[in-house]
Parts: C-alpha cells; structure tokens; sequence
C-alpha cells in the first residue's frame, strides 16, 4: 500500500492552527498524514495578551484546548518543543523525538526584538505568551501590594514603563490605566503616586499609523496619567530601571518591553536566508528553493508592493496566509502543479486604548471610541467564527460591545 504524504505543521499560532482547521475541513486527511506540533496543549490568541497583562482579562479567556478545536482522530497533535529543522533530511528534531515530512509548515512565531540593547532579556518582561502575561500581572500587584508595606516608600515600585508605542505597546497602555484606580483604591494608594512612561525611539507613538488616530490614542493615555518619551531611544535595561539615550534614567521595578518581534531563531539556525529571522517567502508562501517547506505567521516576510516595505506580521495577515496555504496543500495532494498566490488584503486595523476606549481604520473610515472598541470585538469574534464556528464564538468571544 502506497505510503501518504507527511504534512507536518510547526506551530499552533494563528497560522499554524487556521491551516489545520481548513485542511480538517477539506477532509484532507484522506489524502495525507497531517501532523500539527505545539509546545502547548492550548492555543491562544496574541492580540488579546494585553489584556491579561494589565489583569483585565483572565488568562483563561484568551486560549482554549487545540483538541477542543482540532479532531485529532483526522490531525495528529503533538505536545512537544522543536529544536531543529534539518532540511537536507527533512527531518525535525522535537525535545522527545524526530519526524519526518514531505511538507513542511513553519508557524513557530516569534521572539522579542531588542535591538541588541543589553539587558533587555534580563531584566524586562515581554508580552508574548499566556505565562509571561500572567507574571506581569501578579508582577504589578505585588509592586502595589508591597508599597504600603515597607516604612521607608520605594516610588519605583510604582513606577511602570513600557519600552516600545505601537500596537501591543499602546494597547498594553490602555489596559494598565484602566486598571491602575482599581489596584489603587484596593491597596490604599494614591493615584498621584503612579506613574507610567511610554517610551519609543521613533519620530512618534503608533509609527505609520493615521495622525489624527494616534493624536486622539495619546491625548486618551496622558488624560489617564501616561508620560510619553518620543524620540527617545532606550539605551539599556538595568534591574532597577532604564538608561535612556540622552543620559537620563529612570528607577522602576516594572519594565515592559514591546518594541516589536524577530522569527523565531530556529528558523534562522535551520539554515534559511532571514531578515530579523524572517524568510521573505514566495508568492505561494514557499521558502526560495524549497518545493516542501513553506513558511507563515511571524516568520514569513511579505513585501507590500505599494510601499516596498514589509507588511507587519498580523494575525490578519497569518490568517489569510493559512488560507491559500491550505489551498495550496490541497492542490499539491490532488497532483495539481500551479499553485494559488497570497495577495493579502488589509481590511483595517484597530487598536484598544482600555475600557469602551479604541481607534482604527476600517476600509477608508476612521473609527474612535465606543465604535472603533464594538469594532475591535467584532474582529476578535470573527477570527473566533473562523477557527470554531459559532459554538466557539459563544464560549470564547467578546459579546458585550459596548461595555
């Protein structure tokens, strides 16, 4: 009996699980032994992370089993790490075992992006997984817990900074506010007390965002009590704070970094050409030179032609990947030789500032407030949709949109 090919997907990001879900869907299992690896029993949804972070939201609300998603009688799931790529053998190498593939998908995301400024990995935090998120809010509530219980007052300890104003950054801004008065008025402090520092290299918060947008998202933030450094590039990260490039510093027990990401370096070390640990892929989403390895999510680098710069890496973007890419997979075991191109199409983007509080655009209109934060729910709940229907959307989703 003929042996079916081997479809091994790395990675259960946005990515990695969409394509699982459509290749299910297709009943492409009939065809080929899928395989999707994952360091987690659970996936979880990276735009929501901030959430958590500031302790708005649950942890628990933002991931959900990957077999309460994925019929693993149709896709095997494999709870394990990945430690290498071997391309030459197509083999990967996991923390427990080895497989080998006919096709490949890499979906590993991503890791911070320092810069190369030196205690960054030591001394800050990141938002990037359900476990750092959870330490940064039992973090901000020990700072605050501890303050009124030492006699001789430590400010820094109610001194936060986040490192980085784009989009996580900013969201991460406005959850944090949003929950500052609260932790205020439960550990008897007051609000004068705390103090945030937005700081970011760049000409201005929210890079290559709208300016009437990121001029209502700062003016929102500093009437909530958030002191924006722009222009001002961090120099390094010290355990008792920050060293900023013009000589100044500043003493906190809290920094958060959020100035962007790199792929994934098992990428980098498998031997692929990357760009901050980005392969720029094909317009079928293959790695140059690989007819078996494709490459979505974090790692991926897209070009968007109108500007000659590279689409940042979204779950929107992720999304629509793993849609041609699961066409693509299907072509490939129906023995079909032209494969579809990605021509990715940015419906919007919107940005949660905190409460009812958001801004975006969505096709050419502009959005603040109550409805640019309805809006926000809306997109969240229809990645929902996609993954898991509407049975998903009621357990998991955002349904009250103006609250």
């Amino acid at each position: 009996m003929e042996r079916k090919p081997r479809i091994v997907i790395l990675g259960a990001g946005y990515g990695g699980m969409v394509t699982a879900s459509r290749l299910q869907k297709a009943n492409a299992h009939r065809n080929a032994e899928i395989t999707l690896v994952n360091k987690h029993n659970y996936h979880y949804q990276t735009t929501w992370l901030h959430e958590p972070a500031a302790g708005t939201l649950h942890h628990d609300r933002t991931r959900m089993l990957i077999d309460s998603v994925i019929d693993t009688n149709k896709i095997n799931f494999i709870k394990d790490d990945v430690t290498s790529i071997d391309r030459e053998q197509k083999k990967v190498q996991l923390a427990n075992r080895e497989l080998e593939y006919d096709y490949l998908v890499i979906g590993l995301g991503s890791i911070p992006e320092t810069f190369g400024i030196p205690g960054v990995y030591e001394h800050a935090f990141s938002i990037r997984s359900v476990n750092s998120v959870r330490l940064i809010r039992e973090h901000i509530e020990y700072m605050f817990a501890n303050y009124n219980n030492e006699e001789e007052k430590t400010e820094d300890y109610l001194t936060f900074v986040v490192a980085g104003a784009g989009f996580t950054g900013m969201e991460f801004l406005g959850e944090l506010t949003e929950r500052i008065p609260a932790l205020c008025q439960e550990y008897d402090i007051d609000r004068e007390k705390v103090k945030v520092y937005s700081i970011e290299a760049a000409p201005t918060a929210l890079p290559g965002f709208d300016d009437e947008l990121v001029e209502y998202g700062v003016s929102l933030l500093e009437s909530r009590g958030v002191e924006f450094k722009i222009s001002t590039p961090i120099k390094e990260v010290r355990e008792d704070g920050v060293l900023l490039d013009n000589g100044e510093e500043i003493k906190s027990q809290t920094v958060v970094w959020t100035t962007g990401v790199r792929g994934n370096p098992i990428v980098e070390e498998a031997g692929f050409e990357t760009m901050r640990g980005r392969v720029k892929v094909e317009d079928d989403l293959r790695a140059p030179g690989h007819d078996d390895v494709f490459i979505i999510g974090d790692c991926a680098l897209i070009i968007n032609e109108e500007t000659n710069r590279p689409y940042p890496p979204t779950a929107q973007i992720a999304i629509q990947q793993a849609n041609v890419l699961a066409e693509n997979l299907q072509a490939i075991l129906s023995g079909k030789d032209e494969l579809k191109s990605l021509e990715p199409d940015i419906k919007g983007t919107v940005a949660s500032l905190g409460g009812k509080e958001a801004i975006g655009v969505v096709g050419s209109k502009k959005l603040f407030g109550t409805q640019a934060s309805a809006m926000k729910k809306v997109i969240d709940n229809r990645y929902l949709y996609i993954l898991g229907g509407v049975p998903l959307v009621f357990k998991k989703g955002k349904l009250n949109f103006f609250s």
